[in-house]
């Protein structure tokens, strides 16, 4: 049976179980009438039947738990063909308080040819059971007289306090003058004599000044005998000459041994005034696939007497089911992109696109700088572009392009992550008066999330780029780092994303993670653009003014550009230079050009080592003077993993730069391992030795400077605002065309 045929047959197969479901739902309905106050028509039947007996007999279960492999389908057919007069239930008739359970030990007992009588047990009290037992039943502990019998039942589950219920009992016993007085109490008040494994101490009557109290009193009134279930064992103890019988085997578990085993207990009243009782019990046990089988089959019938919730939810998943193999099987689905949209009329025109971002410039950063590229590529081609972002202390009043939104707080070393004010309304009424046709955001939460809350009300579509793996940003979050890693991150991700109408994602492998973590929505792969031609037109005399201020003579430089910060790997690059500085005697000097909180503590870490004449951490450097930082270098040392690009590593093959870098999703798509530079794991020996053997091989540094160069050329910003605006295009077609 192939795939197709196998899920339309479990599709039939899920629609025949809903229907049958709501047919046996609608038979149990019905069938089963309300009940109330049973115990007093139980009681009446009782009287009725030993009016005038000279002598009668009555049967005493435990543990029913609601059987129907044992109880209904055994026990009950043995007691209709005795001449036994009516049955007791010593406690747990039912395997739990819920409504469900109560109707169903309704639906087993109406099957008896007897009148029947519950105790007040454990199970009956569970899930809010007491009210439904004196609802259904009766009160918690009751007395009756039958012919010349008292019978007394008591609440042992604690609802009733015990000193009141022994102040009751006394003065019934006082008062009393029947021959014979049966007592009836759901947790037994003596041990049984042989330890039984599965029982607990709270089996048993608590607390023991209860049990004490009680054994006492009965001592000094007489009893003829005191039943108890909720063990599954059948006990005999006498104490003070009256017999404590436990009985708990009419149905719940039991384990088919000398004192665990399915039975009940007869009890005669004869003329002559004797009592006797007997052990009546199974001859063989159930068959334990037998009872696996009754347990699910109780577990439908007992489900849908009442439990309309239950039902409800049971019903729902099956119709979900049921909707999923049918989506699975009969709808066709093309997964492939909707070719039939033209883009065309909107990619010619002018477009009016916002864009909604949590940092910008003057914040120098990977994301800002690319924003900032792809504002003056689109303005380039005759856009009109609106930048919502975050107030800096140094924000120029004339950006006409930007609309700065107050911040309520900022944390940092130098206050550099802006919580900006989303709540303003002035933001909102600015953009609604740029009229976009898309907006574009930058980030999934915060001012983002801003954005998409605008693109709804404002009925236009939303882009959204994927920049940065968020969880390498744990440290930021005032959550336990493991739970944001594996799970948070992911998932803001995830739901963000899934709100947008289109995603970009600067490579192949970022586009593979986004589509494990459940992202369905059209995602376009598009590489951040660099402006290329700026690389290659550095002026000497600028070079040469750093080298002097860098002191730098005939060593080797290597540059990284980086925002000082966890994220970043910093620590991973000092540490690797420590154990480089041991393995050569050539000259090099590391320049880490970026700023950020971590700054003083890795300034520190490095005079600490005595590595002050290998590595320099210049600090911030303004965008249109980074060309110059590049050229400066023989090669471009990266160790960073949250990238989804590593826009610093286009840049510095731009300037003719080879890279050795730590793999990660960002890194794999743009380092060619042994063509433009290499890649390797986060292990500081293979990192270093690669390293090393750009710091000893002049050649093959020229080798791979040339390629990546090449590379590069490809990436420039001309291209990349271009097919963004293809990606614009078709996005608002795809809208629009929903609409």
């Amino acid at each position: 049976m192939n795939k197709t045929k196998l899920l339309k047959v479990l599709f039939y197969l899920n629609i025949a179980v809903v229907v049958g479901l709501i047919g046996y739902k609608i038979y149990l309905n019905l069938v089963t009438s309300e009940f109330e106050a049973e115990h007093t028509e139980q009681l009446a039947s009782i009287s009725a039947r030993l009016e005038g007996q000279d002598s009668y007999s009555f049967a005493v279960v435990g543990n029913i738990n609601n059987s129907v492999g044992i109880f209904e389908r055994r026990i009950i057919p043995m007691l209709n063909d005795t001449d036994i007069d009516f049955l007791v239930s010593a406690g747990n008739a039912v395997s739990g308080g819920g409504e469900d359970k109560y109707r169903a030990i309704k639906g087993t007992l109406s099957q008896l040819d007897m009148p029947y009588l519950l105790t007040f047990g454990n199970n009956e009290y569970e899930e809010f059971g007491s009210f439904r037992f004196y609802d259904h039943y009766g009160p918690h502990f009751f007395s009756f007289t039958a012919d010349d019998s008292r019978f007394i039942f008591l609440d042992s589950t604690g609802k009733t306090p015990w000193q009141w219920q022994l102040r009751w009992l006394t003065d019934i016993l006082k008062a009393d003058d029947s021959e014979h007085r049966f007592v009836f109490i759901g947790h037994p008040p003596l041990e049984p004599e042989e330890e039984f494994f599965l029982a607990e101490e709270d089996d048993f009557l608590q607390p023991m000044e209860f049990r004490h109290a009680l054994l006492q009193t009965l001592s000094n009134f007489g009893v003829d005998r005191v039943f108890s279930s909720n063990i599954s064992i059948y006990s005999e103890r006498e104490h003070n000459g009256i017999p404590y019988i436990t009985t708990g085997g009419a149905g719940g578990l039991v384990l088919n041994q000398d004192e665990s085993f399915y039975h009940y207990v007869k009890v005669t009243v004869n003329a002559d005034g004797s009592v006797e009782h007997s052990v009546e019990e199974l001859e063989i046990g159930q068959h334990p696939i037998l009872k696996q089988l009754e347990s699910l089959w109780f577990f439908i019938h007992s489900l849908f007497y009442v439990g309309y919730l239950n039902f409800i939810l049971l019903v729902s998943l099956f119709l979900v089911i049921s909707t999923k193999l049918y989506n699975a099987v009969f709808v066709g689905k093309d997964y492939y992109p909707d070719y039939d949209i033209d883009p065309q009329p909107w990619f010619k025109k002018p477009l009016r696109v916002a864009m909604f971002t949590n940092n910008y410039l003057p914040f120098i950063g990977g994301v800002p700088i690319s924003i900032e590229r792809l504002r003056l590529g689109l303005v380039k081609l005759k856009d009109k572009v609106l930048v919502v972002a975050p107030r800096y202390q140094q924000s120029s009043e004339k950006e006409e392009h930007v609309v700065r939104m107050p911040s309520l707080f900022s944390f940092g070393e130098k206050s550099e992550f802006q919580f900006a004010n989303i709540f303003s309304g002035a933001v909102r009424k600015k953009v609604k008066a740029f009229k976009p046709d898309i907006i574009h955001v930058h980030h999934p939460f915060w001012i983002g999330s801003l954005g998409v809350f605008i693109a709804r009300r404002l009925k236009v579509p939303v882009v959204y780029t994927y920049h940065t793996r968020l969880e390498h940003y744990a440290h930021f979050v005032f959550l336990p780092g493991s739970l944001f890693r594996n799970i948070i991150a992911h998932f803001l991700v995830r739901r963000f994303a899934n709100k947008c109408d289109g995603v970009i994602v600067p490579t192949q492998s970022t586009e593979e993670y986004l589509r494990m973590i459940g992202v369905k929505k059209p995602t376009f792969v598009q590489p951040t653009g660099i402006e290329f031609e700026r690389f290659q037109q550095v002026d000497d005399k600028q070079i040469a003014d750093l080298r002097q201020q860098q002191k730098l003579g005939d060593e080797t430089v290597f540059v990284s550009v980086s925002r000082l910060s966890n994220e970043k790997n910093i620590d991973f690059m000092i540490e690797a230079v420590a154990q480089l500085k041991e393995q050569t005697d050539k000259p090099f000097r590391l320049l880490i050009v970026g700023d950020g909180h971590q700054r003083h503590r890795l300034q520190q870490r490095i005079d600490n080592m005595k590595l002050q004449q290998y590595i320099t951490l210049v600090g911030a450097v303004p965008p249109e003077q980074m060309a110059a930082w590049y050229q400066l270098g023989d090669a471009f040392l990266f160790a960073s993993q949250s990238e989804t690009q590593g826009m610093v590593i286009l840049e510095a093959m731009a300037a003719g730069l080879p890279v050795v870098a730590v793999r990660s999703s960002g890194i794999d798509d743009v380092v060619e391992d042994g063509h433009n530079g290499y890649k390797t794991p986060a292990k500081q020996a293979l990192w270093c030795e690669r390293v090393k053997q750009l710091l000893d091989d002049e050649a093959l540094r020229q080798s791979l400077a040339e390629n990546a160069l090449a590379f590069a050329r490809d990436y420039s910003v001309e291209k990349f605002s271009d097919d963004v605006r293809h990606i614009y295009a078709e996005t608002l077609a795809r809208y629009h065309e929903k609409k």
